[in-house]
This record gives C-alpha cells, structure tokens and sequence, in this order.
C-alpha cells in the first residue's frame, strides 16, 4: 500500500488528522492494533475543550456531539466542604467546556471516515519503522497473520505509550520527564443522574473525590485511593458512602445508582522533549501523558495534531518544511502548560499529607486565594477551557 501520510493508532488523534488532512486533499491509511469493538468501547476522557470543539465543527463531524453533548460554563472547587464557583464563561469571554466521551468521539470519527470509504486497518499491528529517516519510510505490519508493508511519505505515530511510534525513536534525540504520584483514582460509571450541574473537585481529609457525568443519566466519579489498593476491596456500598463523604456540603446530597464500570488509574505525569526524527512523527499519548486532573489529555492530542497539519499542508501545498521542522517547538509550549497545570490541579486536591500538616495548609491558602482574586479564578478558567491557539504564537 502507499499513501502519503500513514498513522499508527485511531484513537482520537490519529482519526483527527485523517479527517484534517483528507479537508486539505491530503491522502492517508489508519493501522490500529486492536478491534473496532475495543477501540470504540474503551472508557476514557470525557472533556472537551473549546478548542477541540471547535476543530470537531470545523471538519463537519460534530452532529451528534451538538445533540448529545453537555456544554459547561464553570466548575466547582470544593475544600473541606466548602464550596467555590469558577464561572469559566464569564471569565474567558465565552470560552466552555463539553462533556462528551472519548469513545463516542472515536465512533463517531470512525464512522465518518468508513462511510467516506477511507482506509482504516483494525486488528493490524504496525511491527516496525523503517527508513523514516529518508524521503520514503515504511511501516511494516501484520494482519491476520499475514506481512504488509504501508509505503508513505511521513509517519504519524499516534500510537500511545507503549506503541511503536515511541519506541522507534533513537534514544538519544529526546530527553524522558516523569513523575509517579503517590495515589491512583478509582473511577466508577454508573446509571444515576448527575447530583450536580457542574464538575466538582473537592479536597477532604480522607482525600480527593471528583464528581463528572457523562450523560444526562450516566454520571461519572472518581476517588483517590493508595496505589496498591484492589477493586475487590471497595464494593458498591463503600465506594457510594465515600463519595457522600469527601463530597459533601451543606443542603447537597449525592445520588447513587447502579455501578456498571469500575477500574482504578494510576496518576502520572510523562513526557519526551523532542516529537520527530526524520519523518516520524509522534502526537498525542506517543509523546506526553498527563494526570486526568486537569482533562487535559485528549485535547492535548488534538492539539499535537493541529501542529502536524500545518506543517503538512505547508509541505504539500507551499512546498514548505518551516511548519514541520517548528512541529516539536509549537507543540511542546502547549504541552508544557497542560503539565503545570495537571500538576497544579493535582497537588492543589489530592490528600498528600495528614489534615493540618504544612503541606495542607499550602493547599488551603491557595483555596482561600482563589476565593478572593477573581485573577486567580480566571488562570483556572483559561487553562480548564483551553488556551486559545494563538496564544502561543511566538
């Protein structure tokens, strides 16, 4: 097969580009190493950014996620049961969030691309890269037992962490940044109607509890827990009278429901400083990962892939590298501050030390300042919703 740019991975990324590219006349062909079944069932992120949004609208794929996606003007930041309001809108002259899951991001992405008789391989393992360092890289792969060899002109690994994209890359053209928090989150969905109008993160003694939805009858929720803690230990009844307790605040009371999804995510931070050797490139969870804390991970993928257009299109129609070898230095700005800012959110919510240590005191200060400095609000607000692109225009 050939093609002029092959991705690795259709997750959210790899089908962002393949439709970005395809607007610009570009041809590409998706090899994803897992069924269509898995791919479009895998729970993960649910938060979209403005930004995100708006790429979404700008390709035409965005009909369903219209109907059946919940726009949010503000967040709530609770601390010892005490509760503040981030009006994200008001703050960033309109700017939102929308809660629509990864998955039904990817099926509807998926569908769009296949009804369009595009190229897209599941169950199709990408087993090496080679000559990306040349004007002709190969990636070479197997399906159904069965070697191919996809030919193209440049190679986007969207592949995650443990694909192949990553691993192709000479260890010494990055430098590796991680950091393993001490605590992992033990998310549940479950079929209860959301108790809440908008996210709450709150911070308790006992540690952080987060309060999401993702429909109007599904919510989802989360609690910090020790990272060797099992699922066996926390049955439906226990996990329920948690939440109530980390979450709780005056004349508010959670609703519980049926459990129907139940798994515990480690928290960690990663990230590579260089994105592209040769004419590989990686985007998305390829490159960085980040706490779920800030939401910040799917849209830091379809942020990579903004970047990888430009330079793309500026390739193919303007006979023009400058977009593609700046491809690292664009995108890292951003993936710098999504870092910070997961990090922030991370440390600010998450029990870290006993209740009243020093470390917690550190914690309630900011609180207290965040209730008084409508400055401080607005920092949340801008980096929750998403910085707009140009912001970081050199």
């Amino acid at each position: 097969m050939k093609t002029q740019v092959g991705i690795i991975g259709a997750g959210p990324a790899g089908l962002v580009l393949a439709h970005w590219l395809k607007k610009h006349g570009i041809s590409s062909v998706i090899l994803e190493l897992r069924s269509r079944e898995y791919v479009e069932a895998r729970v993960r992120a649910g938060l979209l950014e403005q930004n995100t949004v708006d790429i979404i609208k700008s390709l035409g794929l965005s009909s369903r996620l219209e109907k059946e996606g919940i726009e949010h003007d503000g967040v709530y930041l609770s601390f010892d049961e005490e509760r503040i309001h981030v009006p994200f809108s008001e703050l960033t002259s309109g700017r939102k969030i929308t809660i629509y899951g990864q998955q039904e991001v990817v099926k509807d992405l998926t569908d769009a691309w296949l009804d369009q008789g595009e190229q897209l391989y599941f169950e199709t393992g990408a087993k090496e890269i080679v000559d990306f360092d040349t004007d002709s890289p190969k990636i070479h792969f197997e399906k159904n037992g069965e070697a191919g060899i996809l030919e193209c002109d440049f190679v986007a690994a969207c592949d995650g962490f443990h694909g192949i994209g990553r691993k192709t890359m000479p260890k010494d053209s990055y430098k590796s940044y991680d950091i393993t928090y001490p605590f992992s989150w033990l998310g549940i969905l479950a079929n209860v109607a959301p108790s809440t109008d908008e996210l709450i993160y709150a911070h308790h003694k006992n540690g952080f509890a987060l309060h999401s939805l993702r429909s109007e009858t599904v919510s989802r929720l989360y609690l910090q827990v020790d990272n060797d803690e099992n699922l066996e230990d926390w049955p439906d009844e226990r996990i329920w009278k948690e939440l109530s307790t980390r979450l709780a605040t005056k004349g508010w009371k959670l609703k519980s429901g049926p459990i129907f999804d139940k798994s515990i995510t480690p928290m960690r931070s990663h990230m590579i400083d260089n994105l592209r050797s040769g004419n590989l490139f990686l985007a998305g969870d390829a490159g960085h990962i980040v706490p779920p804390t800030g939401g910040k991970g799917l849209n830091l993928a379809v942020a990579d892939v903004k970047h990888l257009v430009d330079g793309f299109v500026g390739f193919y129609k303007n006979n023009s590298t400058e977009f593609l070898d700046n491809y690292t230095e664009q995108a890292l700005k951003r993936i710098w501050r999504a870092q910070d800012f997961s990090n922030f959110m991370t440390t600010l919510f998450h029990k870290q030390d006993e209740h009243g240590s020093y470390t917690y005191r550190l914690q309630k200060a900011k609180i207290d300042y965040i209730k008084m400095s409508k400055a401080y609000k607005t920092t949340i607000a801008e980096n929750y919703v998403g910085l707009p692109f140009e912001s970081f225009e050199s």
